[in-house]
């Protein structure tokens, strides 16, 4: 152009005007626009898109922040995002408590909530502005130099200040701190909602990266960076240690095709951690010398360390909660049992005595039993989700029972109905295909595809209300199964809350008398709980001599006839009905075989031979046997037939829902 002021306009489409950008060129430009937060070509969906949600910039300026290298303190941070629909927000008040259990403090005391602005806060508060939000986020923060604050309020106050900057909104939370494991650390729950009383949604890489840097900076600031010294005596430490750490990690990326590293390495202080480092691994048989300053890796050496770590946190927990107990001395030996590969799962049935139940991991609510059992050895089990398991009475006597993965005959039965009805399951398909199945019956197969459904993705259920079912339904009924028993390993089961003393003269059935019947005392240690529970037995026989019950015969004096089950049962029975009676002022009503029982779900009360429910009428109240389903619906309306298998509830004031 002559000047600047003559332009000369075309008409057109702009795009035909525009030339092509290299390849290269617009790999630079797409690249440059997704750090910036762009969404990536062909990511439609929030879960998929790393840019969704608050945090997203900060994040990525926080990971291209020059000289965050070895000297910035170290700190571990799990984030977790917990939906709060249905039995969640129940779960996530019992998490919120289990975090304020006895014993987390410098002092052994229960752990304090605490808050931005003060420093005892109210769980069931808190919890309370939570109902009705989608979901919740926790965070437990542990820095690697925790032991050096006196109080980590500050510090979790000054990095959740930041946090609402990067995420440009404030936040309701609430936190505690423990000091119950080597490292100190901080538990944070944050309520699902912004400022504006929308869901609050953190990016991914906040959650995974970039709170963690807000942490760092902030102990660097508070402690100042880490000396050459203090690295130094971190990578020491190292040399010994019996988990993964940063010198493995470093020869695993270094090693080739083969496994095969060298240890030399400048400067020689590096040199020499990296051949200490290799002559431990080779002392646990997870590395060998190939040739002459060369070593092989074993190729499940990652995989093994981490499991001899998780191993020994549980060695420690088993001998610190007998410790704790007086109970180290009389049972000597002890059993590890978990769902995964460190050591191997139960194979039977377990019973023994409840020493403690904790958190196996915080962060995800799986639990862990320690029994005492009677076998005479103790045990450390893992139980999966603690949502999974109700609360379990200090010393109850506890049967575990392993989970095993397997089709169920509803699942079979959904393939025969689906076989004729053209490839679909509903209860009306089912009531069609088998007129003499119930409808109760019926529904508890369509809940069962729903289950599936729900967890593995991989049922269609239509508008309609059919489900769409193919050739590999029980492939995918199997793998439902799978995931469930990895989520809850083992069944647990309360089979006496009373202790052995009362036991002994308890004018009613106890656990004693069903082991005698059913003739496993006689796998019952001498030692240890096994060893209390035999004398406690020959104590009860005792007694049942003493009230006629029982005389020992000659040709098998350790027999226990099964009618004096029944006696002991109608003992008790009349003993609980006449107290009902008297509480009540209701009379007591015999409910048989074939007989209908309606009223109120009053309570539940526990017997020796097992938990009963009290239903009333105006006039009078019956006792039946209690079903875990009844737990959530005392004081409404109730009826039921009893037959020989069990009672067919319906539940509800409209008595609409049946339950079977």
């Amino acid at each position: 152009m002559a000047s600047e002021d003559d332009f000369e306009p075309k008409l057109g489409k702009l795009r035909s005007q525009t030339p092509k950008l290299s390849k290269s060129y617009r790999s630079k430009v797409l690249h440059a626009v997704q750090r910036a937060g762009g969404r990536k070509a062909g990511r439609t969906g929030h879960g998929t898109n790393p840019g969704y949600g608050r945090g997203a910039g900060a994040a990525r300026v926080l990971a291209g922040i020059p000289g965050r290298g070895r000297q910035t303190r170290r700190v571990t941070v799990k984030a977790r995002f917990v939906k709060l629909a249905g039995p969640g927000f129940r779960a996530a008040k019992a998490h919120l408590s289990y975090l304020q259990r006895d014993g987390v403090t410098r002092d052994g005391q229960p752990g304090q909530l605490y808050g931005p602005e003060t420093d005892r806060a109210d769980a069931s508060e808190f919890m309370a502005r939570c109902e009705g939000d989608r979901h919740q986020f926790r965070f437990i923060v542990s820095p690697e130099d925790g032991l050096q604050y006196d109080d980590l309020k500050p510090l979790t106050r000054k990095v959740m200040r930041q946090m609402e900057t990067d995420l440009g909104t404030s936040l309701e939370w609430t936190a505690v701190d423990h000091y119950n494991t080597g490292r100190p650390h901080t538990h944070i729950v944050i309520r699902g909602r912004d400022d504006k009383g929308k869901d609050l949604v953190i990016a991914p890489e906040y959650l995974s990266a970039g709170f963690r840097e807000r942490v760092a900076a902030q102990i660097t600031l508070d402690l100042g960076p880490r000396s050459e010294r203090e690295i130094l005596m971190a990578r020491q430490a190292e040399i010994d240690a019996e988990r993964l750490t940063s010198i493995d990690r470093q020869l695993r990326r270094e090693a080739d095709s083969a496994g095969v590293v060298l240890p030399s390495h400048r400067p020689p202080v590096e040199h020499a951690l990296r051949t200490g480092r290799l002559v431990k691994l080779e002392a646990l048989g997870l590395a060998e010398k190939a040739s002459a300053g060369q070593w092989r890796l074993h190729p499940d050496m990652e995989a093994t360390l981490r499991q001899m770590s998780e191993l020994g946190d549980i060695i420690k927990t088993l001998h610190r909660a007998l410790k704790d107990k007086g109970l180290e001395a009389a049972v000597p030996d002890a059993q590890t049992h978990l769902s995964g590969a460190t050591v191997v799962g139960l194979t039977g049935k377990l019973r023994g005595r409840l020493v403690e139940r904790g958190l196996q991991e915080e962060f995800s609510d799986r639990h862990y039993l320690v029994l005492e059992g009677t076998d005479g050895r103790a045990h450390y089990i893992d139980i999966g989700s603690g949502s999974q398991t109700v609360l379990l009475p200090e010393g109850a006597i506890l049967e575990i029972t392993p989970r095993v993965p397997a089709v169920r005959e509803v699942d079979r039965a959904v393939m025969a109905v689906a076989e004729v009805s053209g490839g679909y399951y509903s209860v009306d398909l089912h009531l069609k295909a088998d007129p003499s199945a119930r409808q109760a019956f019926a529904e508890t197969h369509s809940r069962r595809l729903e289950a599936i459904r729900r967890t593995t993705g991989q049922i269609e259920r239509l508008p309609d209300g059919r489900f769409r079912i193919d050739s590999h339904h029980l492939e995918k009924a199997m793998a439902y199964e799978q995931k469930e028993a990895a989520r809850s390993p083992v069944s647990v089961a309360v089979v006496a809350s009373q202790t052995l003393e009362r036991q002994q003269r308890f004018n009613g059935v106890t656990w004693l008398d069903k082991e005698w019947v059913a003739g496993d005392h006689g796998a019952f240690a001498k030692t240890g709980f096994g060893g209390e529970a035999w004398a406690a037995m020959q104590a009860r026989q005792q007694w049942l001599v003493e009230e006629g019950l029982w005389t020992p015969a000659s040709g098998d004096p350790a027999a226990l006839a099964p009618s004096v089950l029944n006696v002991l049962h109608r003992r008790e029975l009349r003993g609980l009905s006449a107290r009902l009676e008297v509480e009540t002022g209701k009379a007591f009503r015999v409910v048989g075989t074939g007989a209908q029982v309606e009223g109120r779900l009053r309570e539940i009360v526990e017997m020796g031979s097992g938990k009963f429910a009290v239903v009333e009428r105006a006039k009078d109240f019956a006792l039946v046997p209690w079903r875990p389903v009844l737990e959530k619906h005392i004081g409404k309306e109730v009826s039921g037939m009893v037959r020989e298998t069990g009672i067919n509830w319906r539940i509800g004031r409209d008595l609409g829902r049946d339950i079977d």
